[in-house]
């Protein structure tokens, strides 16, 4: 029978046969260095766990100390010990450093899973770029051109207001005093300064010094990216509403269909995506994004089977898809505090397992959503729910007689119809409208608009609540 190993190689442990294998061994602690800022190298064992020991000499401790200490730049002075594994002896070197980077013998490494790689001047100067990110934060950086006159007394008087609302207190103090505060201006030989920061968060027009704070949205009528767009549009504005406007467009073009519950009113409406996901991927692209990319900007397409969001600016080097529910960590913390403040994002950590306990949820069968870190960008795609793509909108027995009823001209045609059917279901939804005959949402919402002025509907009440009345001819 096989023997099952106890040692298995890991980001932050590296197994050596013997002390033959030093040179490799220097190289794996700085790779992990570089990725964790501590580790432990073990010497007498082999990589596949078998334990085999180590034969251990007068000097031969200190000589792998003092080997060490030469090889790796910043210099670093591990715990080097014996150690008895299964019976035999072996030696354990133990490190830590947060100085990064790390080189051994003039090259810089990193550990990705039990390997340990070379780094490139791109990826090298990534990685020192985090670990100044304290000191060169881009939202704590003075947004040139801007000046106080820039910051919307209106944007200020609304953060004030849903902060006592959701907090239940009330913020005291002068609008200088908040947004110094809230990292929104410094002051810098005796003047104050707005900030990057400040100026997405309260100016009504923020692209005037940060040019690429826009959001693009390109809808695509199939699942492959071409050419043909139902839609493409720019959103623009302070951060807050950017977030609003873009998730009420993205929710007035996905699918929702509604279901009785008991026979009761409202009806349960169920959305092609968790609303809750397309806030908070949305919110997190916005809030981690990497701003200081020039000519780059988010783009968000949506497809007939999927949404994809684009975040410009790579994970950083710590974190990996794998480990983004644990590890907490924001580009851009004056935005995400500020937003957190009045509930626009989770607390770090917790809006990604929030994310998938939404699809988790959820009354249909979908794919779980993912991210892919590009290097340059970062996609987080949600998948549709397999039921919105198979199927269109049940017709009932009486819609079917409504369809079969109109028989004039085609826009006249449509328009009865659409008058019909809500007089049969005055809640009835556009997109519950859309499946039924077989149009886009957009092609309903021209409709419905004409109606409305018109004056033959009327709309009654909001939204998910409301209802249609047609008005007597």
């Amino acid at each position: 029978m096989k023997k099952e190993m106890k040692y298995n190689e890991t980001e932050k442990l590296e197994l050596k046969k013997s002390t033959s294998e030093l040179r490799d061994g220097i190289k794996s602690i700085c790779a992990i260095l570089n990725k964790h800022q501590k580790g432990k190298l073990i010497f007498g064992i082999k990589p596949n766990g078998e334990v085999i020991g180590q034969q251990i000499g007068a000097n031969t401790l200190r000589d792998i100390s003092q080997k060490i200490a030469n090889s790796i730049e910043p210099k670093i002075f591990p715990e080097v010990c014996e150690e008895e594994i299964e019976d035999k002896v072996c030696i354990v070197v133990e490190f830590e450093g947060l100085n990064i980077p790390y080189y051994a013998y003039g090259r810089a490494y990193m550990r990705v899973s039990d390997e340990d790689r070379s780094l490139s001047a791109k990826e090298l100067e990534r990685l020192i770029l985090d670990k100044n990110k304290d000191r060169l934060r881009w939202d704590s950086e003075i947004c040139e051109g801007a000046s106080l006159e820039d910051i919307s007394e209106e944007n200020i008087l609304r953060f004030r207001e849903r902060y006592k609302e959701i907090n239940k207190i009330k913020i005291k103090g002068s609008k200088n005093n908040l947004l110094k505060s809230l990292g929104c201006l410094r002051e810098i030989g005796g003047e104050l300064k707005v900030t990057n920061a400040g100026n997405l968060l309260f100016n009504n027009t923020p692209e005037k010094f940060s040019s690429m704070s826009y959001i693009t949205i390109a809808r695509y009528p199939g699942i492959e990216k071409g050419n043909e767009y139902l839609d493409m549009k720019d959103f623009y504005g302070n951060l807050f509403d950017l977030i609003d406007k873009v998730d009420k467009y993205i929710r007035e073009n996905i699918k929702e269909r509604s279901r009785v519950v008991e026979g009761k009113i409202p009806r349960k409406v169920i959305p092609q995506y968790p609303y809750y996901s397309l806030r908070e991927v949305l919110t997190n692209a916005v809030v981690h994004r990497d701003y200081s990319i020039d000519g780059s900007r988010i783009i968000i397409r949506m497809f007939k089977d999927r949404i994809e969001f684009n975040s410009p600016g790579g994970l950083p080097s710590n974190i990996t898809p794998e480990n983004i529910v644990n590890e907490q960590y924001s580009r851009n913390s004056i935005l995400s505090d500020v937003l957190g403040k009045v509930k626009y994002i989770e607390k770090m950590g917790e809006g990604w397992d929030k994310i998938i306990d939404s699809f988790n949820e959820v009354e249909y069968e979908t794919k779980m959503p993912g991210i892919l870190d590009t290097g340059n960008t970062v996609i987080v795609t949600l998948f549709s729910s397999k039921e919105m793509l198979e199927n269109k909108e049940k017709v009932t027995e009486n819609q079917r007689k409504i369809l079969e009823k109109t028989t004039q001209k085609t826009t006249q045609k449509t328009t009865q119809k659409i008058l019909l059917l809500i007089k049969e279901n005055p809640q009835i939804t556009r997109n519950e409208l859309a499946g039924i005959l077989n149009l886009s949402a957009d092609g309903v919402k021209y409709h419905l608009d004409n109606l409305r002025k018109e004056g033959a509907l009327i709309r009654v009440g909001g939204r998910k609540e409301g209802y249609w009345e047609v008005k007597n001819e």
